[in-house]
């Protein structure tokens, strides 16, 4: 990502540590329409791995889910990430998180799926759903290969540069998880079992529907409403008219989405925001969640490489990140509430946060602890 070139300045509210407290000048028209009921509560990790040690960042994680779901909430979403020190393989994740958990939702944010053959990951979804019971809920985005050529080579084998990383790559996986019919089924030649399927197997009846684009434009947004697909945001987005009011921006970008999906305002909207709650934390916790926050808000004061903005992390007590909520233009028009937990932070504190969602922070919101991910 690089820097502007006409930098923007933000001059959205903060407290004295110059953390953004409340929600920013787009809430004075707030009075346009009323938020909507919140339907769920989850949280997005991105399961880093040590080095030397990957095998404990993922039992860490495993231990997160299962925490999660003891607390009640509704879904917990893993990030991807390929050549980095985080989770490459959602599925063979939830594989294993399906083995401590029971009810809670299992989500993607999101799995880009340019780095996958469709056919390949419509298998290792339904595989991943079939074990949990139907909880998978698979956030996708698709863009071509961006490492440069000899490693996108390396990586993709030389006939990357041929392949459809459109939006269609998405549908041909959603057709892979309906159970379209590939083929027909030839004759059992009494060699190697009469296992023969025309479609994917194994087939998880209502996986294709538990499907979210993960975006940030309003192409995008339009896209996704078309395609029939849910909708999720997160903390980095795009201005298209260098509007830098990120939840102005974002509300618009759901707003399109809802006006070119079939289902109008009943299409499904997700919004993802870092919020690190002060409640209950330790005087090391709240010096490491403030040192964190303070470092990260420079980069919102400005637009990055001409249409990147990014929103400000929210620290505070629970009233503080309430109200936050309930100003944000983007929050009032979600169905799911979704935290981003900190990369950096430890298992301790991804608990603390998580504790002071689900005991503190939802009920607040009118949250219940119990959703089902069906």
């Amino acid at each position: 990502m690089t820097e502007p070139t006409e930098p923007t300045e933000s001059s959205e509210p903060t407290n004295s540590a110059g953390i953004l407290t409340s929600a920013s000048a787009s809430a004075s028209v707030l009075g346009a329409a009323p938020a909507r009921p919140l339907r769920s509560l989850g949280f997005i990790h991105l399961v880093p791995l040590d080095r030397a040690d990957p095998g404990r960042g993922l039992r860490d994680g495993v231990e997160l889910f299962r925490y999660a779901e003891e607390l009640g909430l509704d879904s917990g979403w893993v990030r991807t990430r390929h050549l980095q020190y985080g989770l490459p393989s959602p599925a063979v994740f939830f594989g294993a998180v399906a083995q401590h958990t029971e009810r809670i939702g299992l989500g993607t944010a999101v799995i880009p799926v340019g780095h996958e053959n469709p056919f390949r990951l419509a298998e290792d979804l339904a595989t991943a759903d079939a074990l949990s019971g139907g909880r998978i809920l698979a956030g996708l985005s698709v863009h071509p290969p961006g490492y440069g050529g000899s490693v996108d080579d390396l990586v993709h084998d030389s006939g990357w540069r041929d392949e459809d990383y459109t939006y269609g790559r998405i549908e041909r996986l959603r057709e892979f998880l309906d159970g379209q019919a590939l083929r027909e089924v030839p004759a059992y030649s009494g060699i190697g079992g009469d296992l023969d399927s025309e479609r994917v197997e194994p087939y998880s009846p209502g996986l294709s529907d538990r499907l979210w684009y993960g975006g940030g434009s309003i192409r995008s947004a339009e896209w996704t409403g078309r395609a029939g697909l849910n909708w999720l945001v997160s903390n980095i987005s795009t201005t298209s008219n260098g509007d830098t009011d990120f939840a102005r921006v974002q509300r618009a970008q759901i707003d399109a989405y809802r006006a070119a999906h079939a289902a109008g305002d009943g299409a499904r909207a997700s919004v993802a925001r870092v919020m690190v709650p002060t409640d209950g934390a330790t005087p090391a916790q709240l010096s490491k969640y403030r040192a964190y926050a303070e470092a990260r808000t420079p980069r919102t004061k400005h637009v990055h490489g001409g249409k990147t903005i990014i929103a400000r992390d929210v620290l505070g007590s629970r009233d503080e990140i309430v109200d936050f909520i309930q100003q944000d233009l983007a929050f009032r028009a979600a169905d799911d509430y979704v935290f981003e937990l900190p990369f950096e932070f430890e298992l301790a504190d991804w608990k603390h946060i998580l504790h002071e969602l689900a005991t503190n922070i939802g009920p607040a919101l009118g949250w219940r602890p119990g959703y089902s991910a069906q």
